[in-house]
């Protein structure tokens, strides 16, 4: 078989039609494959924001009439231009699995001193939903104490962008999609090698923050890519089978439905991302309408449903802590990222110039707001969320935790305890008698309460998605009555009330 795939010109297309094209010579190595490439609408129009183009699918209509026409085998795009309406002819026949979704800051480190003077961030963005999310986002979590933000249009590929962002006076920051960046850096054909070497030179001015999902959920289907077949192709639709990811496809088509029913289009300020997780699918909906309505949802579609309970029935954790600072610590040499438990566990005297990662936004908020530099953050999903900063730093960052002594080491195999506090909590006084539902925020009291009261074993019992999940069902997994369908993994206890009280 001879195929034919057609994408636009940029490097990043380029690049996505040889990563479709290499997976399908994987898989079936007698196929042969032509490249086709070409400018379409929006690569000719580089003035104009993308919303004001009254035109849909600038990026993908020119291909779609190559297809009707015969002229292409299947075409691959960046699913997030496809318009969300349906068409009769055409089916996305194959994706492959999900590049990262999250948005990316860079911001010049020259212009450090002008925006903490001026307490104003001008950044380069023609995205309404990015403006909306993140204009009260970036007061509170960049260490510039910002009372204004400014947005701005820009156009071009993405060297383009970060070469306009360069040599602007006046322009402190741009926003772009992190999954450009992580391809384009991951090239390794000749063709590719100029931009990336570019690009490269191009980061050792800027620094960056990978933007939380939670408060600026992606563009619908961002970082997945969609290959377009004709309907009656029904030889490729076989071919195409074995290079597909379902879950990518089933994530990324429910963004485009949501952003669908609300009425599509790049000119929405809505984001909203779907995550799949070994403990269900996170849905996370941010924005405003046309019509005004105000967007912000976040919930959990469990693959373990839990049960309800009355009220009475219920037990959660309601902790409180002493903590003291450590004398010492000792981070360990060769350590590049330092994951951040809490703001507490920073100690007073520490001076950090490498990546900070930390467990939520209230840390990341409490750190920048003492003048420290915050690359991202686990979003309150747990440890085994990974940074995936690697290639975005070039090389493999070795990371270390600053938590309290008793904590527990990641699941991240290549992260170190380093305790930087002492932690005395204080435990819960209300009785665990009669109850049959317990929510846990600390896995040690967990482990306390499992000794002193063997009986509540059997019963029910959850907590977020972390370090405490890990801990109670590895203690649990020891005990032979341990049944898997009474352990549940909820966002938050607020979560965990709203969905099992009767």
């Amino acid at each position: 078989m001879r195929l034919r795939i057609s994408a636009r010109k940029s490097d990043l297309a380029r690049l996505q039609a040889y990563m479709v094209g290499d997976a399908l010579k994987e898989k079936n190595p007698e196929i042969e494959i032509e490249y086709r490439f070409r400018e379409s609408l929006g690569d000719k129009n580089l003035t104009d924001p993308l919303w004001k183009i009254p035109e849909k699918g600038v990026f993908t209509e020119d291909f779609f009439g190559e297809l009707l026409r015969g002229e292409t085998d299947l075409v691959v795009h960046s699913w997030k231009d496809l318009p969300t309406e349906h068409k009769s002819e055409t089916v996305i026949a194959a994706t492959l699995p999900r590049a990262d979704q999250r948005d990316l800051l860079l911001v010049k480190k020259s212009h450090f001193d002008k925006i903490k003077s001026s307490k104003t961030l001008n950044v380069f963005s023609s995205s309404p939903r990015r403006e909306h999310n993140l204009t009260g986002f970036f007061k509170e979590h960049l260490p510039f104490g910002l009372e204004h933000v400014k947005f701005e249009s820009v156009r071009g590929n993405m060297l383009t962008r970060v070469r306009k962002l360069i040599e602007s006076p006046e322009t402190d920051g741009l926003i772009v999609a992190k999954a450009a960046f992580d391809r384009l850096f991951s090239a390794s054909l000749p063709e590719f090698m100029e931009g990336q070497q570019q690009l490269r030179q191009y980061f050792q001015e800027l620094n960056w923050v990978v933007l939380p999902l939670s408060v600026n959920p992606n563009a619908a289907a961002q970082g997945a890519l969609a290959v377009e077949v004709l309907k009656t192709r029904t030889d490729l639709l076989e071919v195409l089978n074995t290079i597909h990811d379902p879950e990518t496809f089933h994530c990324a088509q429910k963004e485009r439905d949501v952003l669908s029913s609300f009425g599509g289009g790049c000119h929405q300020k809505i984001g909203i991302a779907v995550l799949s997780r070994p403990y269900g699918r996170i849905t996370i909906l941010k924005g405003q309408t046309d019509g005004g309505q105000i967007l912000d949802k976040k919930e959990l579609e469990q693959k373990n449903p839990a049960p309800q309970f009355v009220a009475d029935e219920l037990w959660s954790s309601d902790v409180t802590a002493e903590r003291e600072a450590l004398k010492t610590y000792q981070i360990p040499t060769g350590t590049k990222g330092l994951y951040v438990a809490r703001s507490e566990a920073w100690p007073a005297d520490l001076k950090w110039s490498d990546f900070v990662w930390t467990a939520g936004l209230k840390t990341w908020k409490n750190l920048s707001q003492k003048g420290i530099w915050v690359h991202g953050c686990a979003e309150s999903l747990g440890e085994q969320e990974e940074a995936r900063l690697d290639i975005l730093a070039g090389e493999k960052l070795t990371w270390a935790k600053l938590s309290h002594e008793e904590g527990y080491d990641s699941a991240q195999a290549n992260m170190t305890l380093v305790p930087t506090y002492t932690l005395k909590a204080q435990q819960n006084k209300n009785s665990l008698q009669g109850k049959k539902f317990f929510f846990w925020s600390s896995g040690s009291q967990f482990l306390k309460a499992a000794e002193e009261n063997p009986e509540i074993l059997s019963q029910h019992h959850a907590s977020g998605p972390g370090n405490s999940h890990q801990v109670i069902r590895a203690y649990l997994e020891n005990k032979k009555s341990y049944d898997p369908k009474n352990l549940h993994v909820f966002l938050d206890q607020e979560d965990w009330r709203k969905q099992c009280t009767k």
